[in-house]
């Protein structure tokens, strides 16, 4: 087991993850029930609950550069099982948000698959899966991995070559510029 170094505690963050999720993460007694529970676990690099306690604790540069929080698939069995009702999940998203504000996007296949996922939403107004999957492996510079896959699914239609837009793209345009603007305001 890895020995976290507690040094000096950021009550700061603990105050802003409980005010951005709504949670009162002072409520976890660590019975380890999230844990339990998380199928996302065995790819973690702290499990829920030790994330919960380096919260508590105000341990904001472990829990912002933790891989966990990436890897959080939000299924919210953690929060189903919390016998506090803590909204754990929603503490994990906030702890990702914080992380994406600070730049601390700490694993490369994330970033670059949120990179490609969210430009095509951007410009076509919905998630078109071939431009995402091809702007993915540009951005994690594995042009072809797959590629043998592509004569299999291409006549089941399941990955259409051209994209579909929505009528509302000029309102997703919208979010994505007010997004970018609160960006630039520190908010």
């Amino acid at each position: 087991m890895d020995i976290v170094n507690l040094g000096k505690p950021d009550r700061e963050f603990t105050r802003r993850v409980e005010k951005e999720s709504g949670q009162t993460v002072s409520k976890c007694y660590q019975c380890g029930n999230c844990t339990a529970g998380c199928p996302m676990g065995f790819a973690y690099d702290f499990q829920v609950n030790r994330i919960m306690r380096m919260v508590q604790a105000g341990q904001k540069d472990l829990v912002l550069s933790s891989k966990a929080v990436w890897y959080c698939a939000t299924c919210e069995s953690c929060t189903v099982r919390c016998p506090n009702n803590i909204d754990v999940a929603t503490v994990m998203d906030v702890c990702r948000h914080m992380a994406r504000r600070e730049k601390k996007i700490g694993v490369w296949g994330v970033r670059a698959f949120t990179a490609s996922f969210l430009e095509t939403v951007k410009r076509f107004g919905r998630s078109w899966e071939m431009g995402a999957m091809g702007g993915f492996m540009a951005f994690a510079l594995k042009p072809f991995t797959d590629l043998d896959l592509v004569p299999k699914v291409l006549p089941k239609n399941k990955l259409p070559l051209v994209p579909h837009t929505i009528k509302a793209r000029k309102e997703v345009a919208d979010i994505f510029k007010r997004y970018n603007e609160g960006k630039r305001n520190g908010k």
